[in-house]
C-alpha cells in the first residue's frame, strides 16, 4: 500500500490480544442486528471459531486500523483460487468515525484484486440493511440476485441481496472512489 493511501488506514493481521476487542464489536447490538448469526457470542465460542479458522487457505481476516487505532474487521471467506473469486464482509466498531466503512471497503477491494488476484468479489446483505447495499453499489458492486425470504430474522423471513464486482469494474471505479475518499479525509 502506498504511503499516499495510508491516509485511508490499513488492513493488518489480527493479533490474538485483540480477539476480545473484536468480539465486543461483533456483539454490539448495532453490529449483531445486521448479521446472520445474531445471538451474543460467548468468549469461548469466539475463541473456538478463531482456532478453527487458523491456517485455512480459504479464509483471511484482517484488523482495520486508522492512525494506529483498531476500528474494524474485514473478512474474505470462501476464497477460491482456481476460480479467482471470494466472498467478503466487514464490520466496524460502533464508535468508529464517519467514513470508516468506505475506507474499509476501498482497502478490501484493493486487497482482493491486487493481493488475492481475484476476478470477482461477492457479498450478501440482509435486505433491510439498505445503507450497506448502497455503499457497495457506490463502489461498483452490482446486484446479482435477491434470495427471497432466505433468512429468518426476528421471527420473519427477510430477503438477502447478493452483490458482486469484477476486477475490471473495480479498475473503472477505483480512481473516482479514491478521489472521493481523499476529499473525505481532508486531502
Amino acid at each position: 500500500m502506498t504511503s499516499e493511501m495510508s491516509v485511508f488506514g490499513r488492513l493488518r493481521t489480527i493479533d490474538s490480544s485483540e480477539l476480545e476487542l473484536m468480539l465486543s464489536w461483533r456483539n454490539a447490538p448495532s453490529v449483531r442486528q445486521n448479521m446472520y448469526t445474531r445471538h451474543e457470542i460467548s468468549l469461548s465460542e469466539h475463541l473456538a471459531w478463531w482456532a478453527r479458522i487458523q491456517g485455512r487457505s480459504d479464509q483471511q481476516y484482517f484488523m482495520y486500523e486508522l492512525q494506529g487505532t483498531p476500528l474494524g474487521v474485514v473478512a474474505f471467506t470462501g476464497i477460491d483460487h482456481s476460480n479467482q473469486n471470494s466472498s467478503w464482509a466487514f464490520y466496524a466498531s460502533p464508535e468508529s468515525p464517519k467514513g470508516t466503512g468506505s475506507r474499509m471497503e476501498f482497502l478490501a477491494l484493493e486487497y482482493a484484486f491486487t493481493n488475492l488476484n481475484l476476478h470477482k468479489l461477492c457479498c450478501e446483505v440482509l435486505a433491510f440493511n439498505s445503507p450497506v447495499i448502497k455503499l457497495h453499489q457506490k463502489f461498483g458492486f452490482k446486484a446479482e440476485g435477491i434470495l427471497r425470504e432466505q433468512h429468518m430474522h426476528d421471527g420473519s423471513f427477510v430477503d438477502v441481496y447478493r452483490l458482486g464486482i469484477f476486477s475490471s469494474e473495480w479498475k473503472e471505479q477505483r480512481e473516482s472512489m479514491y478521489q472521493k475518499l481523499m476529499k473525505l479525509s481532508g486531502n
